[in-house]
């Protein structure tokens, strides 16, 4: 197996590991819990017992720590449960150094300060790729086989490498940037993983810059969280505001999201990678959107062509899953997706299947523990075999 391939297999199933057992609760209603009307899985065409036994096995901490699962079809919530998991006493088995990218902390993840807003982890980056999206759209944004470097001429870094020099928007959009980065490793580890390292640092956008090259840019697949750091950046730069403000103006606010939290870095740079948080039903609503091709209450909110160009298979990474424009794709057929998905650390997963109508989202926090089974095939393996 060749390193990118294996690197995306550490980086899939690293958001399935296993704690204990949890309880059913039901969480403070939001505006986003009332968007969508209620049904029965029957009245939806699924087939309840299925739906159940999932239910059943989060409850036997079969999937590890499950904070929410939610399944909506032909725009009806048919299956919406929350799950009470103790992460104070959780922590206390850690580090709980009291800093916002300590993952064991408590007071930042999985939840934000006890608030029901959840980290997405790297379902930010999908977000990030759809305001991106909307710049395109706008005429804000550079082309996407463009050269990236000259926007970032408030930095110094070494220019020498002709590959550095010619990485793309596209490259950046589909982890293909040619940076010699590696984040396999666990989190915990500063010296071996680059995200970790990033995260600690005082400059992020400075330290991917610094970063040598490794191949040439458009050829190998390395994911690469900087490679989404400099996306806000270029952003920032080309709509004239920072991506948080953004997202409220061209996209939270349109689609009704009116209560979030987005980490920033030590520079003030919001931390697109993967420090936004959303509860459960707002980040359903981000898949509504896409499973709308762009489309909210009749208004368009980003065109049709980037929804379409953004869950593409753009980089197989064999023969059931690739990647389009920061979204993942887990299963593809005759150069279509048939399943898109956002995928965030510690089972943050945002799935969405066209063809069907259908919409799942869990929200978890497994990082320590591998788990007897993986919410990341759940639709896959259970939920679409239980359609009639």
């Amino acid at each position: 197996m060749n390193s990118s391939k294996s690197n995306l297999l550490l980086i899939i199933f690293l958001t399935a590991f296993a704690w204990g057992c949890s309880s059913q609760t039901d969480r403070p209603t939001t505006k986003a819990t009332l968007y969508w009307e209620n049904s029965s899985p029957q009245e939806e065409g699924i087939n309840a017992v299925v739906l159940d036994s999932i239910h059943m096995d989060i409850e036997n901490g079969k999937y590890g720590l499950i904070d929410h699962f939610l399944v909506i079809r032909n725009s009806k919530v048919v299956y919406d449960k929350g799950y009470d998991q103790d992460y104070q006493a959780i922590s206390k088995n850690y580090d709980t150094t009291n800093h916002q990218y300590n993952y064991d902390h408590p007071q930042w993840h999985p939840f934000y300060n006890n608030t029901s807003l959840h980290t997405l982890q790297s379902v930010s980056k999908s977000i990030t790729s759809l305001l991106v999206g909307i710049a395109v759209d706008e005429g804000l944004m550079i082309p996407l086989d463009s050269a990236v470097y000259p926007l970032f001429d408030n930095y110094q870094f070494d220019l020498n490498d002709d590959r550095k020099t010619s990485i793309t928007l596209r490259n950046l959009l589909t982890m293909r940037s040619g940076i010699l980065w590696d984040e396999s490793a666990s989190y915990s580890d500063i010296e071996k993983n680059n995200c970790t390292a990033m995260e600690l640092s005082d400059n992020w956008i400075q330290y991917v810059l610094d970063q040598p090259m490794d191949t040439i840019p458009g050829t190998q697949f390395v994911y690469n969280s900087g490679a989404t750091v400099l996306l806000g950046k270029i952003l920032r730069k080309t709509t004239g505001i920072r991506i948080d403000e953004w997202a409220e103006e061209k996209l939270f606010g349109p689609l009704g999201i009116d209560d979030y939290y987005w980490k920033k870095t030590p520079q003030g740079e919001i931390d697109t990678e993967g420090g936004l948080y959303l509860s459960t039903h707002d980040l359903a609503k981000i898949g509504y959107l896409m499973l709308n091709n762009g489309v909210w209450e009749n208004k368009r909110i980003v065109s049709e062509n980037w929804v379409k160009e953004s869950m593409l298979p753009r980089v197989k990474l064999n023969a059931t899953i690739a990647y389009g424009y920061q979204w993942w794709v887990p299963e593809y057929a005759d150069n279509q997706p048939k399943i898109f998905a956002g995928n965030g650390y510690g089972g943050q997963f945002l799935m969405i299947a066209e063809e069907y109508d259908l919409i799942v989202v869990f929200n978890g926090w497994s990082i320590h523990d591998r788990t007897e089974k993986s919410s990341w095939r759940a639709m896959q393996e259970r939920i679409i075999p239980a359609l009639n």
